[in-house]
C-alpha cells in the first residue's frame, strides 16, 4: 500500500456517478461482514474476525461518504479525519486481538479461513473495479479507495494463513496476519490524517 498520494489535479467524475458506486459498495461490504463474523467465529481465526470488524468498518466508511458528499471541503476532510482515527483504532483492537489469543495452542480451521478468504477477495477486487477511477481527490475520496484496496492485500493475505495453518498445524500464520492487518490498518489511518489535517490547515481562516 502507497501512504502517499501525489494530486495532478484529476478530472473528476460526476458526483452521482460517485453515489451509486458507493451504494454498491456498501451492500457488498455490510454483506461479507455478516459473512465473516459466522465464519470466523466458528472458525476461531483471529484474521477472519480481523476482516469482517474491516468490512465493517468499510461499510460505516461508505455511509459517512454518502453523507458528506457534495457539502464543503470542511465537512469532507473532517469526515476524511474521522475515518483515519477509526482505521487507527481498528488496528490497535486487531494487535489486542492477537496478543489475547497468543496463549491458544489450538489452530483454526484452514480450510475455512481459505474458502471465505477467497470468496472476500473477489467482493473487495470488484469493489476496488468500481472505485478506482474515483481514486483521486480529496482525503474523503481517498480514505475510501484505500480502505477498499488494503482489504484486497489483506485477503490475499487471510488465504496465504489458512494455507500456513493447514500446513503447519499451528495458529501462528493466523496470528502474524492478525498483526499484519493492524500495521496496515495503522498505516493508512496516520496518511488519511496527515492528509486531512493538511486540507483542514489550508481552508481560510485557519489559525
Amino acid at each position: 500500500m502507497s501512504a502517499t498520494c501525489t494530486h495532478h489535479a484529476p478530472k473528476q467524475a460526476p458526483e452521482g456517478a460517485y453515489r451509486r458506486v458507493l451504494w454498491m459498495v456498501l451492500v457488498i461490504n455490510a454483506s461479507m461482514c455478516a459473512v465473516e463474523l459466522a465464519a470466523g467465529w466458528q472458525a476461531r481465526s483471529v484474521s477472519l474476525q480481523a476482516d469482517a470488524l474491516d468490512f465493517f468498518g468499510d461499510a460505516m466508511t461508505y455511509i459517512i461518504t454518502l453523507i458528506v458528499l457534495g457539502m464543503g471541503v470542511r465537512w469532507r476532510a473532517l469526515a476524511g479525519l474521522a475515518k483515519g482515527i477509526a482505521m487507527g483504532l481498528f488496528g490497535l483492537w486487531v494487535l489486542a486481538t492477537t496478543a489475547a489469543r497468543y496463549f491458544e495452542a489450538e489452530p483454526p480451521a484452514a480450510e475455512i479461513m481459505g474458502a471465505i478468504g477467497l470468496l472476500a477477495l473477489v467482493a473487495n477486487l470488484f469493489s476496488a473495479y468500481l472505485l478506482y477511477k474515483f481514486r483521486d481527490g480529496d482525503s474523503n475520496k481517498r480514505s475510501v479507495w484505500l480502505c477498499t484496496r488494503n482489504d484486497a492485500i489483506i485477503n490475499i493475505a487471510v488465504i496465504g494463513a489458512g494455507i500456513g495453518v493447514w500446513a503447519s498445524q499451528s495458529p501462528w500464520p493466523d496470528l502474524a496476519v492478525g498483526a499484519g492487518i493492524a500495521i496496515l490498518s495503522l498505516w493508512a489511518s496516520v496518511s488519511i490524517i496527515r492528509q486531512a489535517t493538511g486540507e483542514l490547515k489550508a481552508l481560510p481562516g485557519h489559525a
